[in-house]
């Protein structure tokens, strides 16, 4: 069956009820008439029509919903563009403006009028504006061998068609646009979606890290959780609306859609769901697979990060200037180091192996005959099996040196200069000059500390050696046992004291008389290059089964959709708006052990541990919840919420996302997912997947008792 046929009749079957399981999916908001979703998520609780959640001639939930920096959800809770996001979204912001004199990690910050509020450089905000299905045109292109079955799925392919359709629309011009295609159901389907990008966005509002952070990283991932995760920012835009570089002028963001929030409580069962951009799951891998991600992948980054996090730890504890400095980048590496970690034990715990062999079977009974469908699975295995030595190579290097090491020197920017030397090419070799100038600046930034570096560095070349052979390290490992007779910390101390960008003293000395001799002799250069070279060498060899393996994946999603009928399927994650549906529901993770939907202020006090930064509670929180000052936000009982419990689906890039009641109304922001269903990316378990969510109350009673901000909350719509 081709393609364009097989979706004809599968989309067409879609619109009969179908009977999955209600809380698994990440629900393209384009498809839920298409696929019946809105009435079972009427049966839920949904009090709306399909149309306030997504309409494409007019203002939705969905005008109020977009990306918050490079890889979170954030939410429009005023008229005034004001933006609710988590903490830890935020927090790569909150760093940048932070210094030792101005310690918003540590202190927060609230901005008490809008003239505090702090523009940041970097930041945009990205609303969808339109989406398009091109599907038809995509095939109609590969029918017409304009392009082939693989290319068509692939970035450059997709980025160029992207442009000449934006050039073609009555989008082209219009500020701010930005037109993104990509393919869902690996490659089935296609849509091209465009943007809205506002580029001058403000911070407004952060808790200090005692709040947003508290239980750092022991409680990360976990349940119970009393994580005030919250930070605001604003959009502002020029007089007219549309967006615009940052100006003195520029006003806030006028939104045709905003949240109202609700604070009237919530109960188990309540309905629930999510609006946002999942960041990327791996649903329909085959068992091969499953086991290449906890060996190859998975294994790689524990490991190696285990190494640098160490180092991290220990510089960070010992000066406040190096904590701010890599506070995010701390961060930023700890969070999936702990998800691989849950996540190979979660597989075995929660039988996902068994689960696929399971499905194998049943896609083997259903694709006997089926020539497209039959056979497809024995094929991936085999290139899995193939592929799974480089993939464990490439990871092993990737994150043993490319996250972990800062330092290093371009080798394609030096062999320029040595082209420019030798043909005394003085526009070439001034072009090339400019260039390491910028290098250097850009590695040198005011969150790079070189001592910091070269302790990681003399930590993770070792640990790398450790786990890959001599044949599968870069060559400079060679050169150390040549020439620092092995000394590993040797070679690193050469690097970082005596090449060309071990300082400005020594960039500018080469710069005013550079040479073929000097270049060929630094080792950072050195160090650059083979550790370049040995990357595109395994990526070679990985690329040389990627078209294959992802033509056997079409094969087999589109198979596995077509067993299903008629119960309809979603795409795998990609970091496009999707919506999420379920309830407020409590857990139980393992015999004798019950887990409420909800925590309160109380568990704060109870983890509270003055001597461990994890869990100080700052001293005016402390004394608001022992007077119970909690003002309108407290429960009917008194107590004051803190977190709560959905089975909503969500993944990472969902940080941040809105937490919707059944009446569109806001009722608290989703930050995290729990422990024993860190497996979810690959096979989600209804029993014990859940989403933890920030209660809407006690950021409310974050914002207005601890930071003072009534005119924030004078701003928003709330419904008691």
């Amino acid at each position: 069956m081709n393609v364009k046929k097989y979706l004809a009749a599968a989309f067409a079957a879609l619109l009969a009820c179908g009977s999955a399981q209600a809380d698994e999916g990440m629900w393209l908001l384009q498809l839920l008439k298409q696929q019946n979703s809105i009435e079972m998520m009427k049966k839920q609780g949904l009090k709306l029509d399909a149309d306030s959640l997504y309409n494409p001639n007019g203002p939705s939930l969905k005008d109020a919903v977009g990306i918050f920096g490079g890889g979170c959800t954030g939410e429009i809770i005023s008229p005034e563009g004001l933006i609710l996001t988590n903490h830890h979204c935020g927090y790569s912001s909150i760093q940048q403006h932070s210094s030792v004199e101005h310690d918003y990690l540590t202190d927060g910050f609230w901005a008490k009028s809008r003239a505090e509020e702090l523009p940041t450089p970097g930041l945009k905000f990205r609303f969808v504006h339109r989406i398009v299905d091109i599907t038809d045109l995509v095939n109609a292109k590969v029918k017409a061998g304009e392009v082939d079955e693989y290319e068509a799925m692939t970035t450059p392919f997709l980025r160029k068609l992207a442009k000449e359709e934006w050039e073609k629309s009555d989008l082209k011009g219009k500020p701010g646009i930005q037109p993104l295609a990509l393919p869902f159901y690996a490659g089935n389907k296609y849509y091209l979606i465009y943007y809205k990008v506002y580029s001058d966005v403000r911070m407004v509002a952060a808790p200090p890290s005692s709040v947003g952070k508290f239980g750092g990283e022991t409680d990360n991932w976990m349940w119970p959780r009393h994580t005030g995760d919250f930070s605001m920012f604003r959009i502002y835009a020029d007089k007219n609306g549309e967006p615009a570089e940052y100006s003195a002028d520029n006003v806030p963001l006028k939104t045709p859609k905003y949240f109202s929030i609700s604070i009237k409580g919530l109960d188990e069962g309540d309905y629930a769901m999510i609006m946002g951009f999942p960041g990327s799951t791996e649903r329909y891998l085959t068992q091969s697979e499953v086991r290449q991600t906890m060996t190859a992948s998975n294994q790689a980054m524990i490991d190696m990060r285990t190494v640098y996090l160490d180092v991290l730890k220990k510089y960070m504890a010992g000066s406040d200037k190096i904590r701010i400095q890599y506070a995010d980048k701390f961060a930023g590496s700890s969070n999936y180091w702990k998800n691989s970690i849950g996540m190979n034990k979660a597989i075995i715990d929660n039988n996902v192996l068994g689960t696929k062999a399971e499905q194998e079977k049943q896609f083997t009974a259903f694709a006997q005959g089926k020539a497209e469908y039959e056979g497809v699975i024995g094929k991936i295995d085999a290139l899995v099996e193939k592929m799974t030595p480089a993939m464990r190579r490439y990871m092993y290097i990737s994150e043993g040196l490319n996250r972990t090491i800062e330092f290093g020197c371009p080798p394609a920017v030096m062999d320029k200069l040595k082209e420019a030397i030798e043909n005394k090419d003085d526009s070439l070799l001034q072009a090339s000059k400019e260039q390491l100038e910028a290098v250097f600046n850009d590695i040198y930034n005011k969150d790079y500390d070189k001592e910091v570096d070269r302790a990681v560095a003399k930590a993770m070349l070792p640990a790398l050696a450790k786990a890959l052979t001599p044949a599968e390290l870069p060559a400079f490992y060679q050169t150390i046992q040549d020439e620092y007779k092995g000394d590993t910390d040797a070679f690193v101390d050469d690097m970082f004291d005596n090449s060309i960008f071990a300082s400005r003293a020594n960039l500018d000395k080469f710069l005013k008389k550079p040479s073929v001799k000097a270049i060929d002799r630094d080792p950072a250069t050195l160090y650059s290059r083979t550790k370049i070279d040995k990357l595109q060498e395994v990526a070679k060899e990985l690329s040389q089964n990627t078209e294959e393996l992802a033509l056997l994946h079409k094969a087999y999603i589109r198979g596995l959709n077509e067993m299903k009928l008629p119960t309809p399927s979603y795409p795998d994650a990609n970091f496009t708006i999707r919506l999420t549906y379920g309830n407020v529901k409590s857990y139980n993770p393992k015999d004798g052990v019950h887990y409420n939907y909800y925590t309160t202020t109380d568990g704060i006090l109870e983890k509270e541990d003055p001597e461990n930064p994890e869990f100080v509670v700052p001293a005016k929180l402390k004394e608001l919840i022992q007077k119970k000052d909690f003002g309108r936000y407290a429960m009917a009982d008194g107590t004051m919420p803190v977190c709560f419990l959905t089975t909503n689906d969500i993944t990472g890039g969902n940080s941040g996302s809105p937490v919707i009641d059944g009446e569109g109304r806001l009722i608290g922001c989703a930050f995290d997912g729990n422990w024993e269903s860190l497996s979810g990316d690959i096979n989600f378990d209804n029993d014990l997947q859940r989403c933890i969510a920030l209660d809407i109350r006690y950021m409310l009673f974050i914002l207005d008792k601890l930071g003072g901000c009534s005119h924030l909350i004078d701003e928003m719509d709330i419904v008691e």
